[in-house]
């Protein structure tokens, strides 16, 4: 089913200030960047390391583009912080499907774009004890995007 933790999302309110944070106290560099405007976000993916399953681990900054935005209503009741966390799986569609079998809600009746061209969807943070969890199945990453 699940096979790594594809990523921790972050959201903040200066996308480019938050990156330099990351690029001066710990070394990590932007792996990708994007701006998402279905879900109103401009994000930036930075490389923590590869996996075993040819995937990789991933800080996800999330700075919202506009104001109805999910990230920007998060932001606005609990400020800067920690805002999902993703796990890799190669089916999306099967494990939502096997999860939602078990009683937790799925909040995507179909995946969605994410990053990088990834298929994402989201579980409920009501039924995942707090915590807002997406599945991701990523797409071949050949070579960094900027």
């Amino acid at each position: 089913m699940l096979t790594r933790i594809d990523h921790i999302g972050i959201a903040c309110f200066d996308l480019d200030k938050t990156v330099e944070f990351y690029r001066a106290t710990y070394g990590f560099e932007v792996f990708h960047s994007e701006v998402n405007e279905e879900q109103g976000v401009r994000e930036a993916m930075l490389k923590i390391n590869d996996t075993s399953d040819g995937g990789a681990s991933y800080l996800q900054l999330l700075e919202p583009t506009r104001e109805d935005s999910t990230v920007a209503k998060w932001l606005a009741k609990n400020g800067e912080g920690v805002h999902h966390i993703a796990f890799g799986t190669a089916d999306v569609d099967g494990d939502a499907d096997e999860i939602k079998g078990k009683g937790v809600r799925v909040l995507y009746e179909e995946p969605r774009r994410g990053s990088m061209g990834s298929r994402i969807t989201f579980l409920h943070p009501k039924d995942c004890h707090g915590v807002l969890t997406e599945l991701v199945t990523s797409a071949p990453v050949e070579s960094p995007e900027h």
